[in-house]
């Protein structure tokens, strides 16, 4: 509950989901959905880290009582997925299939659709199956956009989910990219490619693509990826407006400070997206072939952030970093607010520091922070204690 953003709450909790059954519980678990008062939970996210895989229903109508309603198993992890209604997409990547399967959870769940890759284009074989793997799937109004990593972003068409149909596709044919991991191995972490998530605001007329990437040592240019602005306002003719650039970093390989494009949400014509150590940023899109950078929260030695989300709209939005080596891993509460605060940035940024009335966080190592005014995290939820609390609390002027 974060209706109080100073004193988020947890409602309830539930650790190692379907314990009961011989083969669970559910583990690896990197994504949920909600929709209505149904919480699609699936997992695990990487072949070999659970014996039980599948995408669990989850009654919510009770926040404080979560009730296990449905369990769809698999043959394969889920990474991602999505919920529409009482449908469920999943990323389905199974040895050298990667495909899409959609699921009717109005009932007893039951595959009734999906689509594949090669099966749509058998070109595609020639590539191997990692490169070309399903990472994640967003739907809104009849149109799914899959993130197919190296091959590309695609929009389908599941108004009849019993048989999708090719939209539009962005990224590069399948010649260019079984050429490529023919000649470079390394393929995989470095640009160009790696669709990793992919959405439309409201409208369905603006597509983010963020690219998580790295560089190598045959790519020193290859990472970090920023965010795609696409034009869908024709789903079948996307049109590239703009880049957003990702944050600087004194290292953009694996081994090095991650600032790459992650997760990220769109509400109102402001992006939310996250950077790993790259922080949290909004930024105004409403002119797409000029987004506009409104915020910029980030801190390097203690987070490192998956995903941006609006909690409440126009007043707070929410992100969830994992664990570092300083720090456990929390849920930051943040005004939906302009303004600037960086924390063991000013190596990297130029920026003139000015004055700020907000009560600013200090943190436990004294890390350097350039800062401006008008954003401060107003706090962390679960697993912190007392002393971390209180370096990650500031408060916004109003």
């Amino acid at each position: 509950d974060v209706s109080d953003p100073d004193e988020p709450r947890v409602l309830a909790e539930r650790r190692d989901p379907l314990a009961d059954r011989e083969d669970g519980p559910l583990d690896g678990i990197y994504d949920v959905k909600l929709a209505g008062e149904t919480l699609l939970v699936v997992g695990p996210a990487n072949p070999g880290t659970s014996e039980l895989s599948g995408a669990l229903f989850v009654d919510v109508s009770d926040t404080a009582s979560p009730r296990e309603r449905a369990f769809y198993p698999t043959d394969y992890p889920i990474h991602n997925a999505y919920l529409e209604g009482e449908r469920a997409y999943l990323t389905a990547n199974d040895g050298a299939d990667r495909e899409l399967t959609i699921v009717d959870a109005a009932g007893e769940p039951s595959r009734i659709g999906g689509w594949s890759l090669t099966e749509y284009d058998e070109r595609w074989t020639d590539v191997p199956p990692l490169p070309r793997t399903l990472h994640d799937v967003f739907v809104q109004d009849g149109i799914a956009y899959l993130a197919h990593w190296d091959a590309g972003t695609w929009l389908l068409d599941v108004s009849d989910p019993t048989a999708p149909t090719v939209i539009a596709h962005i990224g590069r044919g399948a010649e260019t990219v079984a050429d490529e991991y023919e000649s470079d191995a390394d393929g995989y972490d470095g640009l160009p490619g790696n669709s990793h998530y992919a959405a439309v605001d409201e409208a369905g007329d603006l597509l983010a693509v963020g690219r998580e990437a790295w560089a190598t040592e045959d790519r020193p240019d290859g990472g970090p990826g920023g965010i795609d602005m696409y034009d869908v306002s024709t789903p079948s003719e996307p049109v590239h407006r703009s880049t957003i650039d990702p944050p600087p970093t004194p290292d953009p390989t694996q081994d090095g400070t991650w600032t790459t494009a992650h997760n990220f949400d769109f509400r109102d014509g402001i992006l939310y997206s996250s950077w790993y150590r790259g922080g949290v940023k909004r930024h105004d899109v409403g002119d797409p072939t000029e987004p506009r950078e409104l915020t910029w929260w980030a801190d390097r030695p203690h987070a490192e952030f998956w995903t941006a989300r609006v909690a409440v709209p126009g007043s707070t939005f929410v992100a969830a970093s994992r664990a570092t080596l300083d720090s456990p891993a929390a849920l930051y509460v943040f005004p939906d607010a302009d303004g600037r605060t960086l924390w063991g940035y000013d190596d990297l940024v130029t920026l003139t520091a000015t004055p700020t009335s907000a009560e600013t966080p200090t943190s436990t190592d004294a890390a350097p922070r350039v800062e401006s005014p008008g954003l401060g995290a107003l706090a962390a939820l679960a697993g912190v204690g007392a002393g971390t609390l209180a370096w990650l609390r500031g408060r916004d002027p109003e």
